[in-house]
């Protein structure tokens, strides 16, 4: 039953990440706070191995370790990049509030469905990965109307119900995926440790992981539509 609780305790660290994150960012200390971030990213892709590993579900089987995990994710994954978002002024003044607002409400409503996470290890919509397209966008340094759109775009990306893939879970492509995501891990903490002068070879290197993981995802998507509607012609037929 210890290592269950250690478990859950690892995992509920993510929110004393998101507190320092918070507080290095309110000092205009960005770096560090993204630092918070990515550690607590770092959390959130190992604890469900350890989960499953000491078997947490049947330890302590009382103890929702998916609501937690839920909870620390929206403080780390959406309330911190949306409150970055707005303080380093990455969307114009007057859209000051929509853009953190349309975030966290968008958000809350993607955590909130029943299927954010499917049984075939998909998320249904956007998954709310604004920590890391608040990093890009920090470190693009587009203008903030462009900033704006995107973010707004993903926001509505989230009540789109197109399924992303769950990249430590996914039963396809799941090596090269895992592999692909420690090298991109990687290269985050070198841009990290650069901050603010990364090489812009550096940033658009970064970006072959995440535009992997899209095109995986759509690809992986339509592949699941289609055999589900097979499957719904033949129960027809």
């Amino acid at each position: 039953m210890l290592h269950a609780w250690l478990v859950h305790l690892y995992t509920a660290s993510s929110a004393l990440c998101a507190f320092l994150a918070i507080d290095l960012v309110i000092q205009q200390r960005y770096r560090e706070g993204f630092f918070w971030l990515f550690v607590a990213a770092v959390v959130d892709a190992s604890d469900g191995v350890l989960a499953r590993a000491v078997n947490v579900s049947e330890r302590l089987p009382w103890f929702d370790g998916g609501r937690l995990d839920d909870i620390v994710d929206y403080l780390t994954y959406v309330f911190v990049p949306a409150f970055i978002a707005w303080h380093a002024a990455l969307v114009p003044p007057g859209w000051g509030l929509l853009v953190p607002l349309a975030m966290l409400l968008s958000s809350l409503y993607g955590f909130s469905r029943e299927d954010a996470k499917t049984a075939d290890h998909f998320f249904t919509g956007f998954p709310s990965y604004w920590n890391i397209v608040v990093f890009y966008l920090y470190l693009a340094g587009w203008p903030p109307l462009v900033n704006a759109a995107l973010l707004l775009l993903l926001a509505i990306l989230v009540f789109v119900p197109l399924r992303y893939v769950y990249p430590s879970r996914t039963p396809v492509m799941r090596i090269p995926t895992i592999a692909l995501g420690i090298l991109w891990g990687l290269l985050l903490i070198v841009m990290l440790w650069r901050m603010p002068a990364i090489p812009r070879f550096l940033f658009w290197m970064s970006m072959i992981f995440p535009v992997y993981y899209a095109v995986l995802s759509f690809v992986l998507d339509r592949r699941r539509r289609s055999v589900l509607g097979r499957r719904v012609a033949r129960g027809r037929g």
